[in-house]
């Protein structure tokens, strides 16, 4: 017992060298888009003592000698992203968006004849953005005759497997409205445990996948109608940002939908994006 508690303390121990955190950081922009500035030292050093001690290792330095071996590379990167990617989110967060999508997204598409509507979450945590754009659709859909098929992808598969269970607290719904929570949710059977679910026939109309937003092909075969891309490329430098944007593009229909985050904004950006609203772009109908 002595000496585990010995081998924690040494683990605590373990300081992120200014060395060590230039090769980390750099690395992260380069693998995953995400910028790192020496703000971000003490929030790396906290967040990665995790792993050093899940895998016994003393320093960085060892932790990021096996990071950058093929070895490590191929075991080791996905729980890299999974410490240091921040993922806040909420139901129906900015509900400005989800009017904007009924009202005047949708019934402009519609006039563009299209009823089989494609929408993609792009970073989409643990769940909650991609269930309330089911929700919402789902709802349109019954009053307008149209369906829909929602693509949710993140970086990381700790939040992915939050998301493909669909088990939230009932403190997270509470923005959902009322109507929607009787018809969406169920609640656990065990009332002690205070969670809730959302239904299976909301689920299935939702694919999840894992998406590294710095890769060349995003793998896609169809275009999408629609993209969700919120409080995500505020994390990228402008020339990263620029190139993304551009990706999505290509992926986006004539005449789809960008909707971003309320920090966000496309000022400045070589990209095709024309704004409609606040943080709401629209893909030109020729490009």
């Amino acid at each position: 017992m002595v000496e585990e508690v010995q081998d924690d303390i040494r683990f605590l121990k373990a300081a992120l060298s200014e060395k060590d955190f230039q090769r980390l950081s750099h690395f992260v922009q380069t693998e995953v888009g995400i910028k790192m500035p020496p703000a971000k030292k003490t929030m790396l050093e906290a967040r990665l003592q995790r792993r050093l001690r899940t895998l016994q290792m003393r320093s960085f330095t060892n932790y990021l000698d096996f990071v950058f071996s093929p070895t490590g590379f191929d075991s080791e990167l996905i729980h890299l992203i999974d410490a240091i990617t921040t993922n806040k989110t909420d139901f129906f967060r900015e509900p400005q968006h989800f009017e904007y999508l009924v009202n005047k997204a949708l019934p402009e598409l519609i006039r563009m004849q299209r009823r089989n509507f494609m929408v993609w979450s792009a970073g989409c945590s643990t769940g909650e953005e991609p269930y309330t754009l089911a929700m919402v659709l789902n709802e349109f859909s019954e009053k307008n005759d149209t369906d829909f098929m929602i693509i949710a992808t993140d970086i990381s598969t700790k939040v992915l497997d939050k998301a493909k269970t669909a088990i939230y607290e009932e403190e997270r719904v509470i923005p959902v409205p009322n109507n929607m929570k009787k018809k969406y949710l169920l609640r656990s059977k065990d009332r002690s445990k205070s969670l809730v679910r959302i239904v299976p026939e909301l689920r299935g109309l939702i694919k999840f996948r894992r998406l590294n937003f710095m890769d060349s092909d995003f793998g896609f075969r169809e275009t999408m109608d629609v993209i969700f891309c919120r409080n995500v490329v505020i994390y990228f430098d402008k020339k990263t940002q620029e190139q993304l944007l551009n990706r999505f593009a290509r992926y986006l229909t004539r005449g789809g939908y960008l909707f971003m985050g309320h920090s966000e904004t496309l000022n400045g950006l070589d990209v095709p994006f024309v704004q409609v609203a606040p943080t709401i772009y629209r893909l030109p109908h020729g490009r």
